[in-house]
């Protein structure tokens, strides 16, 4: 683990290659599940906020979830999360021609219609964030569902850091990444002397 502030960043999320292979997995992270997208403070605000703007989109199941219990819940962790229907895809899934989902409010936003892209949980997953009282982790979650994930990022050498440089921002700043990579170098450096040595 390295800390960088109050963050508590495992070494997975240096090491692991990984990015994202929407043409193979299609957004199954939208639909697969027992749970919706946690939210943090204020974004379920942000959901009711645009909820005119994707409501078009969005399939009529999804909309009587949303009418009968909103557009977030509380799971049982204790946590508010997105709404989902029957179980699955989060309400504010959609879906393309070709069988693939993707999020109401990213399509909106690249639409330039809103100034709010998704939830943070959903831009930086497999990232999940764990807050306690004096710090947040920061830690990758393994899903069997993005093993294409793992070969692309192998493939391409992408870690899974640069991979989410810009959620990664939007969680924690310019800065914080800064250091972020800062430590990667580091880490690097550090672990290409001691193979040196034990060569």
């Amino acid at each position: 683990m390295i800390e960088i502030e109050d963050k508590i960043v495992s070494l997975d999320v240096f090491d692991t290659l990984f990015a994202c292979d929407y043409a193979v997995c299609q957004g199954a992270c939208c639909i697969e599940g027992d749970s919706g997208a946690p939210l943090e403070a204020g974004e379920a605000d942000e959901l009711r906020r645009y909820l005119e703007v994707v409501r078009p989109l969005l399939s009529p199941r999804a909309l009587e979830v949303i009418e009968a219990q909103g557009v977030s819940y509380i799971d049982e962790e204790g946590d508010e999360v997105t709404s989902i229907v029957d179980g699955k895809d989060c309400v504010f899934t959609t879906y393309d021609g070709s069988g693939g989902c993707q999020c109401a409010f990213e399509r909106v936003y690249y639409e330039g219609k809103t100034d709010f892209i998704k939830p943070i949980s959903c831009q930086l997953y497999p990232i999940r964030l764990s807050r306690y009282r004096d710090f947040t982790a920061v830690n990758y979650h393994k899903w069997s569902l993005c093993k294409c994930a793992l070969k692309r990022g192998r493939r391409e050498g992408i870690p899974l850091y640069r991979f989410l440089e810009a959620p990664l921002k939007r969680a924690f700043g310019e800065a914080w990444y800064g250091q972020l990579e800062e430590a990667a170098r580091l880490l690097e450096a550090e672990r290409s002397s001691e193979a040196s040595s034990n060569g």
